[in-house]
């Protein structure tokens, strides 16, 4: 059986345009000879659909779409059946009324075959709000080739029942153990697993595990692409029944890769093609490239606009940006107020010129001296310390502000994790945007990626995502300089924080490991000081619940996935 993995990249809702795009992966899989396509977990509607999935009219738009594709299927001698994700209605009036399903559509007709055992309603997931759990493995017989095939069929976390791999697992059944008295031949798992650091690694390891349990290969087809806050990494793969790679799709881009079931030679001779597996700063960067890229081109956005000050983060983001849309689809303010150094603006504009960025240079100090003047009646005199420091901020961001809407842009958010964590940002100010593009990165690993940016190490993935492949781009003035937000002479974020080489630590700890000071005190840091970093963090709740959506690239990021209260103690 020769097996089409395809790795789409759904957009979510678009029932009749992910339909063609499953159509389009048929088509080239039948000029390849394939078999059978395999599209990930719910690649109908895209993932996660959400609130979608509770308006009835997209029910029947899908069942729509599902007789059109094997309408056209049928029209087609020769192209293959596929296995496609979809919401299937119970037709009850019990809440929830839907299972996470897959569907066989052959020419002329279509029927679900599996349905997913293991609901996740964890970090970023809410199964459980829309779909009722399977209560039974599914395994599907095909005939193919003079031969009988038994598939075993799981959609993504009903592989992920290894407490020992992860540290814990979702209450429920063990959809891999019910399959092993059914024998089947292979284990397809169709997935919408997101990405973070070291997923990819895990993910392999699970399948691994269930193929040595089951004694067959495991094809593990997983989606790609940026749906709001999520990147999907695709990475798809198959690993024979001692776990073994035989197969890997690219990460972060769109691909339909031949797999021969019947083939039995060494990983990536025949049976399949092993793609290059990227290092975690490059993976990490394609990531982050392709969330701005459908972020914007889901949304309609032609160009985006961020503010450039001449800082690390701000440049990162704007290679990102850069990358993700070209330069000539970016453009830079720069906003310098009295306490900007020339070195500062001087960097913007290099970084700028590197990229192609098109650049406006608005100085602030008469608006900053209009606001002075405004407010010293109700103040009993002009505003100092952090309320001036604050209105500098916010009149960059209604600058900002002000172009996008003018020009119809995408704001670009530019801060970073460690900030966001502890209330570092000015709502209404540089927390203002339509996207957070770096507000899951701590800030010692911006500066970990920009190094990468500049070194020999990244010169293809820069050539192949369009930017200058040799010579500095973020450039050592910029990696070099100490964090500033230059909002009062000679400041530096030291003045108001930890260093970041011993807060970022904390950060991780607290935010990610749900540790707790005292614990934390107990393993050898400084208490206080951790006890210090858990207030900021608590006190910042409410900044962080009115910022843009976070592109998610850890275990935990501050967004759906993060839900603690503002009003608590």
């Amino acid at each position: 059986m020769r097996l089409a993995l395809a790795q789409l990249n759904p957009v979510v809702g678009d029932l009749a345009g992910n339909g063609a795009r499953i159509l389009a992966a048929c088509r080239r899989a039948a000029t390849e000879g394939a078999d059978l396509v395999l599209t990930p977990e719910l690649s109908l509607w895209g993932y996660p659909p959400r609130d979608l999935l509770l308006l009835p009219a997209r029910l029947e738009a899908q069942s729509q779409a599902l007789d059109g594709l094997a309408a056209a299927l049928a029209a087609a001698p020769g192209t293959p059946a596929v296995l496609v994700g979809v919401a299937e209605a119970c037709g009850e009036r019990c809440l929830p009324n839907l299972h996470n399903a897959l569907a066989l559509v052959e020419a002329g007709g279509w029927r679900v075959v599996a349905r997913k055992q293991l609901l996740p309603s964890y970090d970023v997931f809410d199964e459980r709000r829309y779909f009722r759990p399977a209560s039974a493995p599914a395994l599907l017989e095909l005939e193919c080739r003079g031969r009988s095939w038994r598939l075993g069929l799981t959609i993504c976390e009903d592989l992920w029942v290894e407490e020992e791999l992860q540290g814990q697992r979702l209450v429920g059944p063990d959809p891999i153990a019910a399959l092993q008295p059914l024998q089947p031949d292979l284990l397809l798992n169709l997935s919408a697993s997101p990405f973070s650091q070291a997923k990819g690694s895990l993910r392999r390891q699970l399948a691994s595990r269930a193929a040595g349990r089951l004694g067959c290969p495991v094809v593990y087809v997983n989606q790609v692409g940026g749906n709001d806050e999520l990147v999907f990494d695709g990475a798809s793969f198959v690993v024979d029944a001692h776990g073994a790679l035989l197969c890997r799709l690219p990460c972060c881009q769109e691909a339909v890769t031949l797999w021969d079931a019947a083939a039995s030679p060494g990983p990536g001779e025949g049976a399949g093609s092993l793609a290059p597996e990227p290092e975690p700063l490059e993976q990490l960067f394609r990531v982050l490239v392709l969330g701005v890229r459908d972020y914007a081109g889901t949304c309609g956005f032609q160009q985006a606009l961020l503010g450039l000050s001449g800082g690390i983060d701000s440049a990162l983001v704007a290679v990102i940006a850069a990358a993700a849309l070209g330069g000539n689809r970016v453009r830079a303010l720069l906003l310098p107020s009295p306490w900007s150094s020339a070195g500062s603006i001087d960097d913007a504009l290099a970084l700028a010129g590197r990229l192609g960025l098109r650049t406006d240079t608005l100085p602030i100090a008469a608006l900053m001296a209009g606001f002075d003047q405004a407010l010293a009646p109700a103040l009993g005199g002009e505003p100092t310390g952090v309320t001036a420091e604050n209105l500098q901020s916010r009149i960059r961001g209604s600058l900002l502000m002000a172009v996008a809407n003018a020009e119809g842009g995408l704001l670009l958010a530019t801060g970073n994790k460690s900030e966001l964590a502890v209330g570092y940002c000015t709502l209404y100010g540089d927390m203002n945007g339509g996207l957070a593009v770096i507000g899951d990165v701590y800030k010692c690993r911006v500066f970990e990626l920009c190094a990468w940016l500049d070194s020999p190490a990244a010169a293809s993935c820069r050539a192949d995502l369009g930017l200058p492949a040799s010579g500095e781009l973020v450039g050592a003035a910029i990696r070099h300089k100490p964090p500033s937000a230059e909002l009062r002479p000679n400041q530096q974020d030291s003045d108001s924080l930890p260093e970041y080489a011993v807060l970022d630590p904390l950060l991780e700890a607290l935010v990610e490991q749900r540790r707790s000071p005292e614990q934390l005190g107990a393993a050898g840091h400084d208490g206080a000081l951790a006890e210090r970093v858990m207030g900021l963090l608590r006190r910042a709740e409410f900044k962080r619940r009115q910022a843009a959506p976070v592109l998610k690239v850890s275990g935990q990021a501050f967004g759906s996935g993060w839900r603690m209260p503002i009003a608590a103690r």
